[in-house]
């Protein structure tokens, strides 16, 4: 996900929505010499090694309520987007660079299950997190957050020229919306391919390269990242763009009244969530097999679901907690609009069809 400074923002979306890489204490070796899985005391505190990708941030407070409870230091090695971390979790599995990662999401999960990259831990707080979450039964990845991914709009924009903002994904073919929208592209962003797989869940897999021929000839904008999109293109936050359509989330305009300078009562942009208008992104964390710290590695886990960690998630990854017993914050539950009916995917047709979805919608836009 990505964050409104420098969502993610999504939406939500969402994104986000950070701490320095560690490229250098990723590659060494985990545990030299101990093989023990027992909470050291004090004076010999292990560290434990959190792969995540570079959009995760947690509150100094949370992370430290974590490491004096368990006596051990917790090493975050950032690898990139979604996409490029797993690469790495897949490529080091015979030697994990880590003890857990976090941050596959549903449009990659497949993959991760079918590499094996991970192994089963059915944690107690799973019980508070609803069913629908919960895409491997196994428990060999489970549900931390999500995000919707969805059309934002500029309302001043429609409002000074008094056109109706669009309402469904049908609408952005129509004459009156001619050059207003940028997206993401999605090779190469992760929000880029939530909404494509928006449009395929919607238009079908037989219809959704005719829906973005007709985008093309409305002058879609591609571009390689949300933050482009969001920052560069897109007029509704920064001014800077001229376009006042953005693929982002359905969050994001609860956190332009949040981050705005100077302060705003309204958010000045607004999502789109008609039915089968948006994809909801889940992302997940799992112990990679391997680890030589499994009992601690499960303790984080745990806490990643706990409620500690869940209500941090918004204001520092600006994505949603899965934990039905987290509190949002007001600003929220004031400004948020949820999706009645998401884009619906399956894991396993995206697994089938990913690659051959994404390079069929290069030859169509890009050509």
């Amino acid at each position: 996900m990505h964050r409104p400074s420098s969502l993610v923002i999504g939406g939500i979306v969402l994104v986000i929505l950070a701490l320095s890489s560690c490229t250098t204490a990723a590659m060494e070796t985990l545990f030299p010499t101990s093989q023990s899985t027992s909470v050291p005391t004090q004076e010999h505190a292990l560290t434990l090694k959190v792969m995540t990708h570079d959009s995760f941030d947690i509150s100094e407070e949370v992370l430290a309520e974590f490491e004096q409870a368990n006596n051990v230091k917790v090493q975050f090695i950032k690898s990139g987007d979604t996409g490029t971390a797993l690469n790495k979790a897949i490529l080091s599995r015979e030697n994990p660079l880590a003890d857990v990662f976090y941050g596959v999401d549903n449009t990659f999960l497949s993959r991760a299950l079918n590499e094996d990259i991970f192994e089963p831990y059915d944690s107690p707080l799973l019980a508070a997190i609803p069913a629908g979450f919960k895409l491997d039964l196994e428990s060999r990845a489970l549900p931390v957050d999500y995000g919707d991914v969805c059309l934002n709009y500029d309302k001043g924009y429609f409002v000074q020229q008094g056109v109706a903002p669009p309402m469904t994904l049908k609408d952005l073919s129509q004459p009156e919306y001619k050059s207003l929208l940028v997206v993401e592209n999605p090779a190469t962003s992760s929000p880029g391919l939530a909404f494509l797989l928006a449009t395929i869940g919607n238009f079908g897999s037989d219809g959704y390269l005719e829906y973005w021929e007709g985008l093309v000839a409305n002058d879609v904008l591609v571009v390689n990242d949300w933050e482009t999109a969001y920052y560069s293109e897109f007029s509704g936050s920064s001014g800077k763009g001229p376009r006042p359509i953005v693929v982002s989330y359905s969050s994001s305009p609860a956190f332009e009244v949040l981050y705005s300078e100077p302060a705003v009562d309204e958010p000045p942009t607004a999502a789109v969530t008609a039915n089968e208008t948006c994809f909801r992104q889940i992302e997940f964390v799992g112990i990679l097999s391997g680890t030589q710290n499994r009992e601690l590695a499960r303790k984080w886990v745990d806490f990643m679901l706990s409620r500690t960690f869940q209500e941090d998630i918004p204001l520092k990854m600006f994505v949603f907690p899965v934990n039905s017993e987290a509190v949002l914050d007001q600003i929220f539950l004031k400004y948020l609009s949820f999706p009645d009916q998401t884009a619906i995917v399956s894991p396993d047709e995206i697994a089938l069809n990913r690659e051959v979805w994404i390079k069929a919608w290069t030859e169509q836009v890009l050509r």
